[in-house]
């Protein structure tokens, strides 16, 4: 895969490829990072890439001609074929399924704005979506596109070390993941679940089912809502319901 970013720090952004699993995916090649500056699609000697608002109001916006000069740039890298992704608070809320979809492409555009944000002609003639990563403000997109980058180059094959891992995450089955523990089997006053330590597999299943389910209700029910549940799913919902009543 390989996946560009348009971006005023590219250094900054580039550094996601640089360790962790994204590092160990672009060391082995199953993916290519790259990354360009409008300041360099620019035609004055300032190197002006932003300006201010027609009708007026605080802040400046990122003009039409260098972050077009760099998108443009950035798709003939890809050899064509890849979707433009803007990271702005105007998007689609980023989620797992979409990062699924991404690392299903064989290149992508990520265009990191900064200041008020782009002239919305640059949206309507080079962006193919707009994607956030949640209400809240950032200074610029490029937090955002190394989020977008890590969440789905982890998705590509061969990536992680074990290819299960991927599976069981939190939101891969529209559900926060279960409770995890490690040696020794007592700390800090602490045991670990009996159960993990049994031995008895379709019970250790069960076990991490239910607190999935439960960890979902508690602390995110808006992830239930919709979701249809197998009898399985609400006979053991119900029983952390209860056991929850219990302490």
């Amino acid at each position: 895969m390989r996946i560009e970013v348009v971006s005023l720090f590219p250094d900054a952004v580039l550094a996601v490829g640089r360790f962790g699993v994204v590092g160990r995916a672009v060391d082995g090649g199953l993916v290519s990072l790259g990354a360009l500056n409008p300041r360099d699609f620019t035609a004055d000697v300032h190197r002006t890439v932003d300006d201010r608002p027609y009708g007026g109001g605080p802040g400046m916006v990122m003009k039409f001609a260098p972050l077009a000069g760099a998108i443009d740039a950035a798709r003939r890298r890809t050899g064509g074929g890849a979707r433009v992704v803007h990271l702005s608070p105007q998007g689609r809320r980023f989620d797992q399924a979409l990062a699924r979809e991404y690392a299903a492409l064989p290149a992508l555009v990520l265009v990191a704005g900064r200041y008020e944000g782009l002239d919305e002609r640059l949206v309507e003639a080079r962006v193919d979506e707009e994607v956030s990563l949640g209400d809240f403000v950032l200074s610029g997109g490029e937090i955002a596109a190394m989020a977008v980058i890590d969440a789905t180059v982890r998705l590509l094959p061969g990536v992680l070390g074990d290819a299960e891992s991927a599976v069981q995450e939190s939101y891969e089955k529209g559900l926060l993941d279960c409770p995890h523990y490690t040696r020794p089997e007592a700390v800090d006053g602490r045991q670990v679940p009996a159960v993990l330590t049994s031995g008895d597999h379709r019970a250790i299943a069960r076990w991490r089912l239910k607190q999935s389910l439960g960890r979902t209700w508690s602390r995110r029910p808006d992830l239930l809502e919709g979701r249809a549940l197998t009898d399985e799913e609400r006979e053991l919902l119900e029983e952390y319901k209860a056991e929850a009543r219990l302490t």
